[in-house]
């Protein structure tokens, strides 16, 4: 099997291009972002896909050749095109309201997460101050297959 580095490498820098890409903070570089990693996952399948060969029907032949190409790999191309400017179209429609409503391309934190986020570390912090020193978590509130009030099962409530 003979490998070829050219197609790699352009996989690879389309991949890692487009990853650089979709973190930023800017809707319209997300949106190429999102069309270089479909491109390059559609480079990856047709070079993994083999050999080129004769059309996948029969009788039909091309330039000679002894075996028949994969049809898969060309479904799965196509495929994946379609996926690939269904899901622009929606970051698009996306880009497009966002532009409406605030005039701004750039994504601001949101100040509702950024409070909740804020909250749920003070809480994990207060979590670990109240736990005891000396005593692992499974201990101080050790888990037992008796009903309780946080079973979610009906029939366990009214057994008691």
């Amino acid at each position: 099997m003979t490998v070829y580095v050219v197609p790699l490498i352009l996989i690879g820098g389309l991949t890692s291009t487009g990853v650089y890409l979709l973190l930023e903070r800017n809707l319209t570089r997300m949106l190429l972002g999102l069309l270089l990693v479909g491109n390059a996952v559609n480079l990856l399948i047709l070079t993994v896909g083999g050999p080129t060969g004769n059309p996948p029907i029969h009788g039909r032949t091309s330039d000679g050749a002894t075996t028949t190409a994969d049809p898969l790999a060309q479904g799965m191309i196509l495929t994946a095109i379609v996926i690939t400017m269904g899901m622009a179209a929606f970051v698009l429609a996306l880009t497009y309201r966002s532009f409406r409503l605030s005039r701004a391309e750039e994504i601001a934190n949101d100040p509702e997460d950024t409070r909740v986020s804020q909250l749920s570390d003070r809480a994990a912090g207060a979590i670990d101050e109240d736990l005891p020193p000396h005593l692992p978590p499974h201990e101080v509130y050790p888990d037992t297959d008796e009903p309780d009030e946080l079973d979610a099962l009906p029939g366990h409530q009214g057994s008691r």
